[in-house]
């Protein structure tokens, strides 16, 4: 279960101040997985960082009972200056994970040879991801957060990424933030709309869908 409680998030400009979660409070129940839909702008990937925990609210708490992981393809934990090896090896700490299972699960999945030992500022946008990827694959979450899934890489990668992920989410939550409404529909039972601040919760993902809709018309 993942609960927020009276969460506020706004940023502040010198002329502005934006929210987007205006003392939200609801829950995210354990056994569904929930398509978190809002137009452009609404802020859904900031709420997806704040369930993670990678960004902090101004103010409000968030629960968590259930693993969960860093948004999918997420990065910014990532040291540019230390090797990719090195990067895994302190993530997988971090959540108790063996460092050498986790380091050859990446090495062989993300495929970028002798770059698994280079500085991660070398890396390529592509690269990056791969090891993200495979670094998310490597570690068991019991609720996966994902931000636009895109596949990275060749077809055949591309392939690789769709089966061990099919195999992950048979037994796993997620909450899935994509403008993509097949995939929403693919992987997801229940939805959430971010509009104006608020999170309006469907037991029915079509439902969802078709809110998210109307306000984008």
């Amino acid at each position: 279960m993942i609960q927020l409680a009276n969460v506020l998030k706004f940023y502040k400009t010198e002329r502005h101040r934006k929210v987007v979660l205006d003392h939200v409070s609801t829950t995210f129940e354990s056994g569904w997985s929930y398509g978190l839909l809002g137009v452009n702008g609404a802020g859904k990937s900031t709420t997806l960082r704040i369930i993670a925990g990678t960004e902090l609210p101004n103010s409000g708490r968030v629960r968590r009972t259930t693993r969960i992981s860093w948004p999918l393809g997420f990065s910014g934990g990532f040291h540019p200056l230390m090797t990719g090896r090195e990067n895994v090896h302190f993530v997988a700490r971090i959540y108790g994970e063996d460092p050498i299972r986790v380091s050859r699960f990446v090495e062989d999945f993300a495929e970028i040879g002798d770059y698994m030992d280079a500085p991660m500022r070398t890396y390529s946008s592509g690269m990056g991801a791969r090891l993200a990827f495979g670094l998310s694959m490597a570690i068991e979450f019991e609720c996966y957060l994902i931000d636009e899934l895109t596949a990275v890489g060749d077809s055949r990668f591309a392939a690789r990424c769709d089966e061990v992920f099919k195999r992950r989410r048979e037994n796993t939550d997620l909450i899935v933030v994509s403008h993509a409404i097949a995939t929403v529909k693919a992987f997801c039972t229940r939805g959430a709309v971010l509009v104006d601040g608020r999170i309006l919760m469907f037991e029915d993902v079509d439902q969802a869908i078709e809110m998210y809709n109307r306000l984008n018309r």
